[in-house]
Protein backbone atom coordinates (compact mmCIF):
# COMPACT_ATOMS: atom_id res chain seq x y z
CA UNK A 1 0.00 0.00 0.00
CA UNK A 2 1.27 3.71 -0.57
CA UNK A 3 0.24 6.73 1.00
CA UNK A 4 -0.03 9.81 -1.02
CA UNK A 5 -0.06 13.82 -0.88
CA UNK A 6 -1.39 15.70 -3.44
CA UNK A 7 -1.48 19.38 -3.92
CA UNK A 8 -1.97 21.87 -7.25
CA UNK A 9 1.54 22.41 -8.53
CA UNK A 10 2.31 26.76 -8.72
CA UNK A 11 0.85 26.69 -12.20
CA UNK A 12 -2.13 24.78 -12.37
CA UNK A 13 -4.57 27.67 -12.51
CA UNK A 14 -2.56 28.88 -15.97
CA UNK A 15 -3.66 25.85 -17.50
CA UNK A 16 -6.57 25.44 -19.39
CA UNK A 17 -7.25 21.53 -17.76
CA UNK A 18 -7.39 23.64 -13.92
CA UNK A 19 -10.58 24.92 -15.63
CA UNK A 20 -12.38 21.95 -16.75
CA UNK A 21 -11.54 20.28 -13.72
CA UNK A 22 -12.91 22.91 -10.97
CA UNK A 23 -16.06 23.72 -12.89
CA UNK A 24 -18.51 21.45 -10.40
CA UNK A 25 -17.77 19.16 -7.54
CA UNK A 26 -18.20 15.63 -9.65
CA UNK A 27 -16.02 16.59 -11.98
CA UNK A 28 -13.11 17.29 -9.14
CA UNK A 29 -13.98 14.21 -8.37
CA UNK A 30 -13.62 12.52 -11.32
CA UNK A 31 -10.27 14.10 -11.87
CA UNK A 32 -9.20 12.27 -8.54
CA UNK A 33 -10.56 9.30 -9.62
CA UNK A 34 -8.11 10.11 -12.91
CA UNK A 35 -5.53 9.84 -10.71
CA UNK A 36 -5.39 6.51 -10.25
CA UNK A 37 -7.09 4.88 -13.35
CA UNK A 38 -4.72 3.05 -15.52
CA UNK A 39 -7.49 1.59 -17.69
CA UNK A 40 -11.29 2.62 -18.19
CA UNK A 41 -12.52 -0.77 -16.12
CA UNK A 42 -10.16 -0.07 -13.13
CA UNK A 43 -11.90 -0.89 -10.21
CA UNK A 44 -11.70 1.66 -6.97
CA UNK A 45 -8.34 0.38 -5.23
CA UNK A 46 -7.57 4.03 -3.25
CA UNK A 47 -9.43 5.76 -0.33
CA UNK A 48 -9.01 9.85 -0.77
CA UNK A 49 -9.66 12.70 1.36
CA UNK A 50 -10.42 16.34 0.03
CA UNK A 51 -9.19 19.06 2.49
CA UNK A 52 -8.37 22.64 1.34
CA UNK A 53 -4.97 24.14 1.99
CA UNK A 54 -5.56 27.85 1.83
CA UNK A 55 -7.50 28.20 -0.72
CA UNK A 56 -5.95 25.46 -2.77
CA UNK A 57 -7.13 21.62 -2.67
CA UNK A 58 -5.15 19.33 -0.44
CA UNK A 59 -6.11 15.31 -0.77
CA UNK A 60 -4.64 12.37 1.26
CA UNK A 61 -4.66 8.71 -0.40
CA UNK A 62 -4.36 5.42 0.32
CA UNK A 63 -4.10 3.32 -2.47
CA UNK A 64 -2.98 -0.36 -3.74
CA UNK A 65 -0.98 1.04 -6.86
CA UNK A 66 2.05 4.12 -6.71
CA UNK A 67 0.82 6.92 -8.43
CA UNK A 68 3.52 8.64 -10.99
CA UNK A 69 4.84 12.12 -9.19
CA UNK A 70 4.69 13.50 -13.24
CA UNK A 71 1.11 14.21 -13.84
CA UNK A 72 -0.41 17.26 -14.88
CA UNK A 73 -1.04 19.95 -12.95
CA UNK A 74 -0.29 18.45 -9.36
CA UNK A 75 2.63 17.85 -7.17
CA UNK A 76 2.08 14.38 -5.57
CA UNK A 77 4.31 12.71 -2.66
CA UNK A 78 4.08 9.07 -2.05
CA UNK A 79 5.74 7.03 0.64
CA UNK A 80 5.04 2.74 1.49
CA UNK A 81 2.33 2.40 3.75
CA UNK A 82 2.66 -0.32 5.35
CA UNK A 83 1.67 0.42 9.65
CA UNK A 84 2.59 -1.94 12.40
CA UNK A 85 0.64 -0.97 15.38
CA UNK A 86 -0.09 -3.26 18.40
CA UNK A 87 -2.58 -3.90 20.21
CA UNK A 88 -3.46 -1.38 22.99
CA UNK A 89 -1.77 1.64 21.40
CA UNK A 90 -3.24 4.81 21.52
CA UNK A 91 -3.45 6.57 18.30
CA UNK A 92 -4.62 10.14 17.27
CA UNK A 93 -6.99 10.10 14.34
CA UNK A 94 -9.40 11.90 11.76
CA UNK A 95 -12.15 10.45 10.04
CA UNK A 96 -14.42 11.94 7.13
CA UNK A 97 -16.93 9.70 7.09
CA UNK A 98 -20.82 8.61 5.38
CA UNK A 99 -22.57 8.32 8.69
CA UNK A 100 -25.94 6.09 7.73
CA UNK A 101 -27.97 3.24 8.89
CA UNK A 102 -28.98 0.37 6.98
CA UNK A 103 -33.02 -0.42 7.48
CA UNK A 104 -35.29 -2.61 5.36
CA UNK A 105 -38.78 -1.47 4.52
CA UNK A 106 -41.56 -3.35 4.10
CA UNK A 107 -40.66 -4.97 0.67
CA UNK A 108 -37.38 -6.32 1.94
CA UNK A 109 -35.57 -3.69 0.44
CA UNK A 110 -32.62 -1.61 1.90
CA UNK A 111 -32.50 2.22 2.26
CA UNK A 112 -29.48 3.62 3.77
CA UNK A 113 -30.53 6.44 6.35
CA UNK A 114 -28.79 9.63 7.27
CA UNK A 115 -28.43 9.26 11.15
CA UNK A 116 -28.20 13.35 11.92
CA UNK A 117 -31.35 13.72 9.69
CA UNK A 118 -32.83 11.11 10.36
CA UNK A 119 -32.37 12.32 14.27
CA UNK A 120 -33.60 15.38 13.57
CA UNK A 121 -36.60 13.56 11.84
CA UNK A 122 -37.30 11.71 15.08
CA UNK A 123 -37.16 14.56 17.19
CA UNK A 124 -39.94 16.68 14.96
CA UNK A 125 -42.17 13.51 14.32
CA UNK A 126 -42.38 13.58 18.43
CA UNK A 127 -43.75 16.73 18.39
CA UNK A 128 -41.00 18.72 20.43
CA UNK A 129 -41.46 22.33 20.30
CA UNK A 130 -38.91 23.58 18.38
CA UNK A 131 -37.11 25.36 21.46
CA UNK A 132 -36.99 22.39 22.90
CA UNK A 133 -35.35 20.22 19.92
CA UNK A 134 -31.50 19.71 20.45
CA UNK A 135 -29.03 21.73 18.53
CA UNK A 136 -27.68 19.98 15.30
CA UNK A 137 -24.36 20.32 17.42
CA UNK A 138 -25.47 17.74 19.96
CA UNK A 139 -26.97 15.45 17.51
CA UNK A 140 -23.72 15.42 15.45
CA UNK A 141 -21.81 14.31 18.26
CA UNK A 142 -24.14 12.23 20.14
CA UNK A 143 -25.70 10.36 16.77
CA UNK A 144 -22.08 10.76 14.93
CA UNK A 145 -20.47 8.95 17.97
CA UNK A 146 -22.37 6.37 18.44
CA UNK A 147 -22.32 5.44 14.71
CA UNK A 148 -18.71 5.58 14.59
CA UNK A 149 -18.41 3.35 18.41
CA UNK A 150 -20.55 0.93 16.55
CA UNK A 151 -17.85 0.82 13.60
CA UNK A 152 -14.97 0.51 16.17
CA UNK A 153 -16.23 -3.01 17.53
CA UNK A 154 -16.15 -4.33 14.33
CA UNK A 155 -13.18 -3.06 12.92
CA UNK A 156 -10.97 -3.28 16.06
CA UNK A 157 -10.00 -0.36 17.75
CA UNK A 158 -12.16 1.53 20.49
CA UNK A 159 -13.07 4.68 21.26
CA UNK A 160 -14.59 6.84 24.01
CA UNK A 161 -17.23 8.89 22.50
CA UNK A 162 -16.78 11.55 25.23
CA UNK A 163 -13.66 12.69 24.00
CA UNK A 164 -14.41 12.31 20.13
CA UNK A 165 -15.35 15.44 17.99
CA UNK A 166 -17.59 15.44 15.82
CA UNK A 167 -18.38 18.56 13.64
CA UNK A 168 -18.62 19.38 9.55
CA UNK A 169 -21.52 18.10 8.94
CA UNK A 170 -22.41 18.22 4.67
CA UNK A 171 -25.08 17.53 2.76
CA UNK A 172 -23.10 17.18 -0.87
CA UNK A 173 -25.42 17.44 -4.01
CA UNK A 174 -24.01 17.08 -7.60
CA UNK A 175 -24.62 15.37 -10.58
CA UNK A 176 -23.47 12.62 -12.01
CA UNK A 177 -24.54 12.71 -15.85
CA UNK A 178 -28.37 12.97 -15.32
CA UNK A 179 -28.27 11.00 -12.03
CA UNK A 180 -28.51 13.52 -9.16
CA UNK A 181 -25.84 11.78 -6.31
CA UNK A 182 -26.57 12.81 -2.95
CA UNK A 183 -24.91 12.26 0.73
CA UNK A 184 -23.67 13.43 3.88
CA UNK A 185 -20.53 13.77 5.35
CA UNK A 186 -18.75 14.12 9.31
CA UNK A 187 -15.43 15.09 10.51
CA UNK A 188 -14.47 12.53 13.29
CA UNK A 189 -11.33 13.63 15.39
CA UNK A 190 -10.12 11.89 18.67
CA UNK A 191 -7.85 9.40 20.00
CA UNK A 192 -8.61 5.66 19.56
CA UNK A 193 -7.41 2.70 21.24
CA UNK A 194 -6.34 -0.22 18.91
CA UNK A 195 -7.77 -4.22 20.30
CA UNK A 196 -7.21 -6.22 16.84
CA UNK A 197 -4.35 -4.79 15.14
CA UNK A 198 -5.43 -6.98 11.67
CA UNK A 199 -8.93 -5.92 12.03
CA UNK A 200 -7.37 -2.46 12.23
CA UNK A 201 -5.04 -2.19 9.75
CA UNK A 202 -7.29 -3.66 7.41
CA UNK A 203 -9.62 -0.81 8.07
CA UNK A 204 -7.27 1.59 6.98
CA UNK A 205 -6.49 0.00 3.73
CA UNK A 206 -10.63 -0.10 3.35
CA UNK A 207 -11.78 2.43 4.65
CA UNK A 208 -15.31 2.68 6.95
CA UNK A 209 -18.83 3.43 5.97
CA UNK A 210 -19.87 4.25 2.42
CA UNK A 211 -19.12 7.12 0.18
CA UNK A 212 -15.68 5.54 -0.36
CA UNK A 213 -15.74 6.71 -4.13
CA UNK A 214 -16.37 10.48 -3.05
CA UNK A 215 -13.69 11.22 -0.24
CA UNK A 216 -15.35 9.29 2.60
CA UNK A 217 -13.99 6.48 4.76
CA UNK A 218 -10.32 7.19 5.07
CA UNK A 219 -8.88 7.08 8.76
CA UNK A 220 -5.65 8.68 8.94
CA UNK A 221 -3.56 8.24 12.21
CA UNK A 222 -0.43 9.00 14.13
CA UNK A 223 1.17 7.72 17.09
CA UNK A 224 -0.19 9.91 20.23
Amino acid sequence: MFFSKITLSNDAQRSEEFWKVFRDPYTLHQAIWGLFGDRADRKRDFLYRLDQYGKKPLIYAVSERQLSPSQAMWNIETKPYQPKIGAGTLLSFMLRANPVRTKRDDENKQHRHDVVMEAKTRLREEDRHQEDRKPLANLMQEEGGNWLSIRAERHGFAINPDTIQVDGYQQHKFFKGKKLVKFSSLDFNGILKVVDPASFIEALYKGLGPAKGFGCGLMIVKRV
